[in-house]
């Protein structure tokens, strides 16, 4: 069964997510249908996922592919107890990763200058 969480930002502000329980370990129970409190702040809870993202970042813009952009995707379950997890999805972790790069842009090709002898011995 899934149940309500309630984190806070850390200027205050009342998030409410819906969690998905495991069909074994710890189960999410609150009192008179209310959200369960969460142990973390939401920025909190989302540290690990942002710790993940700057690493990933890291590997892909580091290397020598070079993309002018890298796009990230994780699927994330957020938790009262330990904030947020990567979600698994087909595979085992669910990360998708996107590099483009930009066609380089044309650039005019100077034309060789012409010699000032080649001309004269045409007239």
């Amino acid at each position: 069964m899934d149940g309500l969480m309630e984190f806070r930002t850390e200027d205050g502000a009342r998030v409410v997510v819906e969690g998905v329980e495991s069909e074994t370990g710890a189960r999410l129970v609150s009192r008179g249908g209310s959200p369960v409190l969460a142990a973390r702040t939401f920025e909190g809870a989302l540290d690990g996922v942002r710790a993940a993202a700057e690493s990933a970042l890291r590997v892909f813009r580091d290397g020598s592919l070079k993309p002018d952009t890298v796009e990230l995707e994780f699927g994330v379950k957020l938790s009262a107890e330990t904030g947020a997890v990567i979600a698994k999805g087909a595979a085992e972790g669910h990360l998708v990763v996107k590099l483009s790069w930009s066609p380089e842009r044309s650039r005019p090709v100077p034309e060789p200058p012409q010699s000032a002898s080649a001309d004269s011995g045409r007239s």
